[in-house]
């Protein structure tokens, strides 16, 4: 048999990278769907039409799978823009982070997390994790600021940060204003001109 008409490969690798996706793609739309709270490992093994002694093969918990999932698909959907400039980085980046609102699934999974974090130690530290992962993401976009001297070198960054994701969870959390993709743009501005910053 030559090369070229060789049946593929079926192997046990490829079938554990595809159940593996599976899970993962399963466990995001099922949070997102049913919210933290109700999951279950059964439900994403159903959904996913895996054997739950599969997907203890590679999480222990549920809080596992489902920040890896719910996180994965966070970031694909998020930009980690680079503009050249500080101000439109983050207009931008914030202007997704609110279109969260506009998939209500989303802003249930995400108020869900948040709860849960507060009731669960264990879980707290993973979601802790996954919150630095994002914070991440702003942090470079002002050290990349700082570095291009459009922001003050003697910055906190980590208080910087925290202004910056600030108004996005009071007001997801609490919802006394809206958040809007709009405002973002605004609430950029705002932020550089409260610390003391010349924005472009």
């Amino acid at each position: 048999m030559s090369p070229t008409t060789r049946p593929a490969r079926t192997g046990g690798r490829i079938r554990s990278e595809d159940a593996r996706a599976a899970v993962l793609s399963a466990a995001a739309e099922l949070v997102e769907t049913q919210g933290y709270g109700p999951l279950t490992v059964e439900g994403i093994a159903a959904h996913a039409q895996v054997a739950k002694s599969t997907i203890y093969r590679w999480w222990k918990t549920k809080a596992a799978i489902v920040l890896e999932a719910f996180g994965g698909a966070v970031a694909t959907r998020m930009p980690q823009p680079d503009t050249g400039s500080a101000a439109t980085d983050l207009t931008e980046f914030l202007r997704e982070l609110y279109r969260v609102v506009e998939h209500p699934g989303r802003v249930n999974a995400l108020c869900g997390l948040m709860a849960e974090a507060q009731l669960d130690p264990v879980f707290a530290a993973q979601f802790r994790q996954w919150v630095q992962s994002r914070r991440a993401v702003v942090a470079d976009i002002l050290r990349r600021g700082m570095d291009r001297g459009e922001l003050t070198a003697d910055l906190d960054v980590d208080h910087a940060v925290d202004l910056v994701f600030g108004p996005f969870w009071y007001r997801l959390l609490v919802g006394h204003a809206p958040l809007r993709p709009a405002d973002a743009r605004a609430h950029v501005l705002g932020l550089m001109q409260g610390m003391a910053i010349e924005a472009p």
